[in-house]
């Protein structure tokens, strides 16, 4: 039983490389993986619809196409921050299943949570307002009716304005908070949680009410690029070539 997680690949025409890599993934060893879940921020610009024509999105979605196409395969997606309007639409044109944010799963029985990662930040509280207001039904509803011209227009203004705000905000303002974190787990009587968003892969052991869990954060597709495998009971990382070298 192999399977696989990723999540902030931040796909763009700015790193053609990475969307090369991603297509060996998934046209290669991942084919043969039980199932595949990309938790969040598949895209690097923010997803405005199907309607966007840029060739990276459409490249994106014919690779998503491609994979889901085989026999016996899992797409499981995530809506991360850069991508809050993915829809059913994009389900049926790629064939993956949207999942929401958070998601039990079952590995070896074992019951495993699996999260963006950004609802977690609670001290970034004007991030948790944004958050709020953009993800409601009502403003996603209006803002997928108006003009593509329109939508590009607010999604660049807002890109702009979020790296100006995050460059003013401290690290530990930004990263996930402990008691959080400690309330999905124990929220959710889990004993793993698996997160993106924050970018710092790691491994995290905690101990909650003299219980052993474990916080796994999956690295970004910036400069380097990781994924996450459950096989033989464990999880591990490894670079992405790597894993396609090995299968």
């Amino acid at each position: 039983m192999t399977t696989l997680f990723v999540s902030d690949l931040h796909l763009s025409q700015q790193r053609p490389e990475k969307l090369k890599l991603f297509k060996k993934l998934l046209l290669g060893p991942a084919i043969k993986a039980d199932a595949f879940y990309i938790l969040g921020d598949l895209f690097d610009d923010f997803w405005i619809g199907c309607d966007d024509i840029r060739s990276t999105n459409q490249e994106i979605i014919k690779i998503l196409q491609n994979y889901t196409e085989k026999e016996k395969v899992n797409l499981y997606l995530m809506r991360g921050n850069r991508d809050f309007h993915l829809n059913k639409k994009f389900a049926e044109l790629t064939g993956c299943k949207i999942i929401k944010d958070p998601t039990n799963i079952y590995l070896n029985e074992e019951k495993i949570l699996l999260m963006h990662g950004d609802t977690l930040c609670t001290d970034d509280v004007k991030y948790q307002y944004w958050r709020k207001f953009i993800t409601n039904p009502l403003i996603k509803l209006f803002y997928s009716k108006m003009p593509l011209s329109v939508r590009q227009f607010i999604a660049y203004g807002v890109r702009g304005y979020t790296a100006k705000a995050i460059k003013k905000k401290s690290p530990e303002i930004i990263d996930v908070s402990d008691k959080a974190v400690i309330k999905a787990i124990r929220d959710h009587e889990v004993k793993t949680l698996i997160h993106g968003h924050t970018h710092k892969r790691a491994i995290h052991h905690i101990d909650i009410d003299g219980l052993s869990a474990k916080r796994i954060v999956l690295g970004d597709w910036y400069k380097e690029d990781w994924v996450l495998i459950y096989d033989k009971n464990d999880f591990k990382f490894q670079r992405i070539a790597d894993y396609i070298k090995d299968h």
